[in-house]
């Protein structure tokens, strides 16, 4: 019986397979090349020059030196009272806009859902706020909330509760609710498309099978419904708190912070940091302690939901 190692042709056969997987493999690399590179000049160097900036001293100007500073700009900022007050508001802000979006955005979705008329109409119009930008939302709302000319004032005058006009972006009280439902109105269209796509994936047999057994209708959709989109739901809402924590074109049209800081989103505050006061390292500080805070939040969050989903 011939063995491998008797038969030499065995041998020569495996160089030339290891050369061709060898320029295989170099080839791969070749062809994403063209679309690894811009990643890595557009995302992963500036990544990684912010986080160096948080440690150092670096300020607005030309031929400034750079020091680096090691923990100076993090010990600062545990004392900074403004940055900490500006993220309680980022997160009340996040949260408060996650959660409306995902409430209302599954009620619309379950809507859409149906067999209803004009279905297809029903549902572009309800991505249009999708289609537009930011800034361009928040000059549309603040339009809606000016306190002489806007619409909500005008319709107040106009069913006389003259008592309810107010300064929505300038009063203290109202700002922070108000710039919520612009969130939620500008951010519930992509979440209601997900939803919606989780929702057509449910087997109709499910509904049905239930159904037949009695359940009722909240029955079907917490014991049917909910279970079967909620990887989705995970998902979508997961994302939905990253965006709403990161935003900052639509408050700053809207607010720019006001009145008072109580608009203030970490994002704004940072922003502030870096181009009006100059401070490119402690706004790269902010930055880095903000990722850190909301990478935590969300891995806490995830492994509960999965925990439950198991």
């Amino acid at each position: 019986m011939t063995t491998v190692a008797e038969r030499p042709d065995v041998g020569r056969a495996d160089g030339p397979r290891k050369a061709r997987s060898r320029s295989d493999r170099l080839g791969i690399y070749l062809l994403l090349l063209p679309s690894l590179l811009p990643i890595v000049v557009l995302s992963v160097f500036p990544l990684l020059r912010g986080i160096w900036l948080g440690f150092t001293d670096a300020r607005a100007g030309r031929n400034v030196e750079i020091s680096f500073t090691g923990l100076e700009n993090y010990r600062e900022l545990l004392g900074d009272e403004l940055f900490w007050n500006s993220f309680k508001i980022g997160l009340l802000w996040a949260v408060g806009v996650t959660v409306l979006q995902f409430v209302l955005a599954l009620g619309l979705a379950l809507l859409l859902n149906q067999q209803l008329r004009f279905r297809g109409l029903a549902r572009v119009l309800a991505v249009v706020p999708w289609a537009m930008p930011p800034v361009v939302v928040g000059i549309l709302w603040k339009l809606v909330y000016h306190p002489d000319a806007g619409l909500l004032n005008e319709f107040f005058h106009r069913v006389g509760a003259d008592g309810l006009r107010t300064n929505w972006l300038g009063d203290f009280s109202t700002a922070l609710p108000a710039v919520i439902i612009v969130g939620v109105w500008a951010g519930m269209p992509q979440t209601t498309v997900v939803l919606l796509a989780g929702l057509q994936g449910v087997p109709r047999e499910l509904h049905e099978a239930a159904a037949v057994d009695g359940a009722s209708t909240w029955h079907r959709f917490r014991n049917v419904t909910l279970p079967a989109i909620a990887p989705v739901v995970v998902a979508i809402t997961s994302l939905d708190f990253i965006w709403n924590f990161n935003s900052f074109g639509l408050v700053y049209v809207l607010t720019a912070g006001g009145p008072g800081g109580k608009t203030m989103l970490p994002m704004l505050f940072a922003y502030e940091e870096a181009f009006r006061y100059g401070n490119y390292g402690y706004a790269a500080a902010l930055g880095n302690v903000m990722v850190v805070i909301i990478v935590a939040l969300l891995a806490v969050y995830l492994r509960r939901r999965l925990r439950e989903a198991n």
